[in-house]
């Protein structure tokens, strides 16, 4: 019995102690809840605020595309045989008249020596029957012959004449039989692989022997939107001579330049979109028919465009919201009309001015209607906010710098 009370006696003791010090911690936090909701202050963490980013923009049109060739040719042969030899690497680059594939010619040759003695033939026929013409028109001047006679001469001589011109002809096919036997490159550009190996047969004017595409200038063609299309008519543009400006997958910059060269004549019934071709230069035939990459073409001149951060666009439902900093630092939220991002940076068309003091930083703790702590920020050119005591602090090192050195 005694243990027990002795017990009973320590726990009253530990909670006599416990209690000044629960009351103590309970008091401290009362305090200081009771001084945050009494003042009625901002919350402790600061949002960014800076006024928004003015300079001039050429605000762009996105579309998406692949380059093809101006030029692309399946190389067949023109005459028929038996494929001897190939004169080129596949991929390589060709020039027009270039020697590609030669056909075995012996049977093209042997034709040709054929004609040339039908013609050889066709001209002794022709010079007989000139001699005989002369002769029987000598003496149908002296009455010993006939007219009769002498008009059958004269019509073996045109026929002579008739059969040399044939023969003169099948001559001329033989040679050009012959010459098609050498396969050469009707344009220059890049050859694909060769799609007949030596020793097999390949027909005039069908089996493909190989193709070749152009390689510079090259064609970009996309679809443009029909909206596109009569934003340039209103503003007056024209489209068929319009800079464009292309960038291949995985580059960020775009760093290809073009033109456009040709618009079609109607929209595809289907999809509403017009087809749009550029020319590029490609000097150094790096860019390859069939790439896809993503063209931009100027939507508007040059104009002084307000920017901000694309991270300081809230949404709101169906509606594009930025948080403004309103008298006595209480959150405005502005509904806005965006624009396109142009080097990490949201043109704003309406909703905001060039003076306002927009939250760039920490928007999770803007609460419209409410007031917030700010901290001065600076929106960079490259689209990062920057605060403006760490941006300050470069230049004042720079000045520190500046007086050690005088000293």
């Amino acid at each position: 019995m005694a243990e027990r009370f002795n017990r009973k006696d320590k726990i009253m003791q530990k909670r006599f102690l416990l209690a000044p010090v629960l009351c103590l911690s309970l008091a401290l936090a009362a305090c200081s809840g009771g001084g945050d909701q009494g003042q009625g202050g901002p919350p402790s963490l600061p949002v960014t605020v800076s006024q928004p980013l003015v300079r001039d923009v050429t605000e762009w049109d996105d579309f998406v595309g692949r380059f093809e060739a101006i030029d692309s040719v399946e190389v067949r042969p023109r005459a028929s045989g038996y494929l001897q030899r190939v004169h080129f690497a596949d991929g390589q680059y060709v020039r027009a008249g270039q020697l590609l594939f030669s056909i075995d010619a012996r049977p093209n040759q042997a034709a040709l020596d054929q004609a040339r003695a039908q013609l050889a033939r066709a001209n002794a026929t022709l010079a007989n029957a000139k001699t005989e013409f002369a002769r029987s028109a000598t003496l149908a001047a002296s009455q010993a012959a006939s007219t009769e006679e002498v008009e059958q001469r004269r019509a073996a001589v045109r026929a002579g004449e008739a059969d040399v011109a044939a023969a003169q002809a099948a001559v001329r096919s033989a040679q050009l039989n012959v010459g098609f036997t050498r396969v050469t490159a009707p344009i220059s550009g890049r050859i694909s692989q060769r799609l007949v190996d030596p020793g097999n047969a390949v027909s005039a004017d069908q089996t493909v022997l190989t193709t070749i595409v152009s390689t510079s200038p090259i064609h970009f063609s996309f679809q443009g939107s029909e909206a596109s299309l009569l934003g340039y008519e209103r503003r007056g543009d024209k489209l068929d001579g319009a800079p464009v400006r292309i960038r291949l997958q995985g580059q960020q910059d775009y760093a290809i330049s073009g033109r456009i060269d040709f618009v079609d004549n109607a929209l595809s019934n289907g999809s509403g979109t017009i087809t749009v071709r550029a020319v590029v230069p490609n000097p150094d035939g790096k860019l390859r028919p069939g790439m896809f990459g993503q063209l931009q073409l100027a939507a508007s001149a040059p104009h002084a465009a307000i920017m901000v951060p694309d991270t300081a666009i809230v949404t709101d439902a169906a509606r594009r919201l930025v948080y403004v900093i309103g008298d006595k630092d209480v959150v405005q939220a502005r509904p806005v009309e965006l624009g396109p991002v142009i080097d990490g940076l949201r043109v704003i068309r309406s909703g905001i001015t060039a003076k306002d003091r927009v939250v760039v930083g920490g928007i999770q703790r803007a609460m419209p209607g409410k007031p917030a702590k700010i901290e001065a920020g600076r929106i960079g050119a490259d689209g990062k906010v920057v605060p403006a005591k760490a941006a300050a602090k470069p230049a004042s090192a720079g000045a520190a710098a500046g007086k050690g050195g005088a000293q």
